[in-house]
């Protein structure tokens, strides 16, 4: 069987969840395949709503494998506080299997991650400050911790030792911070080993078998297109791949093994961070959106900043991905509007640019050049055909469709997993 990816086409916070909803049981294994515990998912079931952070969307379907993919970074304290969360509102998380490849967010990564930020002030990225990008750093600077590292004390204390020879060096001469203790840090991570073994697995050798054996695989992306490290608005990005090419290297899963690629896409535009956001709404316009849509960060709380849909951004995102479906989520958010704009292009100094521009300071100056499209006022939350909808939203979701340049097979119409409109299915027959 073919695997699957599943990315965000914009800033994050797009719904991914409610796509792995729709797919539901016909999914065997949902891999994580890139970033940690700085990103999250909320997923509606019967009212009761999940807030999961570092694990897969796919532990809260029953009989689905979850996979924590080499390409993730782990925080084992915040990875069993949310087993230990969903254990206790009864959801089976038995199958959950970790990759003995992905590494190990150390706390001396955290301390970093934070005191860094501070101290670059008006210039800071807007991380989340939970050791995130220290890690991919150490990751590529070949001093990161594996997980497999924490079954060898002798390799974790090597590697502990050599990581704080130059971290506390920078910690107590940089940012007049006190030295990390090798002991501390080795002790806290030996604490978690023996609740960890039995879910450690070579999992690229797991996910092949599975789809030899005829199995659906669905892999995830945390955050999205426009915050991924090569092909976002750098240096506002987080610190891997988050679009349908690191979905291969962040599972181990070949590209000739993917035939479908699914893009996710709110009905409007978000971002949590710094960073360039043309379609930015500073007016009463964007707190209607971030208040009608509950537009605050699942793993930080912050409010999302919030603007009309861009469709430039969903066309980068369709080709970078090779998107083959679209879902749009959130659309019932824009129910009461009395127009609702595209941006359909962007004016950049004068100059019409169709496409997203080449230079990061051009995109910064990027000013949206809109198409006002009419609203509707039913309630839409009910509506599970596409016939269903009034015929203004219908016609929103079809200039979408021709502007990004890909079907939008679903449409998001209600934060429940089953307030959903399938209009072509998203797994192969």
């Amino acid at each position: 069987m073919p695997a699957i990816v599943l990315v965000g086409a914009q800033w994050g916070d797009e719904g991914k969840g409610k796509a792995t909803d729709l797919m539901g049981s016909d999914v065997d294994y949902v891999v994580k395949f890139n970033g940690g515990n700085n990103a999250g998912h909320t997923i509606v079931i019967d009212g009761e709503k999940y807030a999961l952070h570092l694990l897969p969307s796919g532990i809260l379907t029953p009989g689905c494998t979850p996979v924590i993919g080499n390409g993730v970074v782990v925080d084992l304290e915040v990875l069993f506080r949310e087993l230990d969360d969903l254990n206790a509102r009864g959801v089976d998380t038995s199958r959950l299997v970790v990759s003995a490849n992905a590494h190990v967010i150390a706390p001396y990564n955290t301390t970093l991650d934070k005191v860094t930020e501070r101290f670059l002030g008006a210039r800071k990225i807007g991380t989340t400050g939970r050791g995130i990008g220290p890690t991919y750093a150490d990751k590529m600077n070949r001093t990161g911790i594996r997980i497999q590292d924490l079954f060898d004390e002798g390799i974790l204390r090597q590697k502990v030792e050599a990581a704080l020879a130059f971290k506390n060096q920078v910690l107590a001469k940089i940012y007049n911070r006190r030295a990390i203790e090798v002991d501390e840090v080795v002790t806290e991570l030996l604490s978690y080993v023996e609740r960890l073994r039995p879910m450690v697995a070579d999992t690229t050798l797991v996910l092949e078998q599975a789809l030899d054996a005829g199995k659906n695989v669905l892999l995830e992306a945390g955050q999205a297109t426009l915050l991924d490290v090569d092909h976002g608005t750098y240096p506002f990005v987080t610190s891997s791949s988050a679009t349908a090419g690191g979905a291969c290297t962040g599972s181990g899963i070949p590209p000739t093994r993917v035939t479908r690629v699914i893009a996710i896409l709110k009905a409007y535009s978000t971002r949590v961070g710094e960073g360039p956001f043309p379609t930015e709404l500073f007016d009463d316009s964007g707190e209607f959106l971030r208040k009608t849509g509950a537009e605050y960060g699942t793993t930080t709380g912050r409010p999302r900043r919030c603007g009309w849909v861009d469709t430039v951004v969903g066309r980068y995102a369709n080709r970078i991905n090779g998107v083959t479906d679209f879902v749009v989520t959130k659309l019932d958010v824009l129910t009461g509007l009395d127009t609702v704009p595209i941006c359909v292009a962007y004016d950049v100094d004068g100059v019409r640019h169709d496409e997203m521009p080449v230079s990061q300071s051009d995109f910064h100056h990027a000013k949206p050049i809109y198409e006002e499209m009419p609203g509707w006022w039913e309630d839409i939350s009910q509506c599970r055909t596409f016939e269903d909808l009034p015929e203004n939203a219908q016609a929103y979701v079809l200039r979408l469709e021709e502007l990004i340049g890909a079907r939008i097979s679903a449409i998001g119409v209600g934060p429940g997993r089953e307030a959903i409109i399938e209009r072509f299915p998203l797994l192969d027959a």
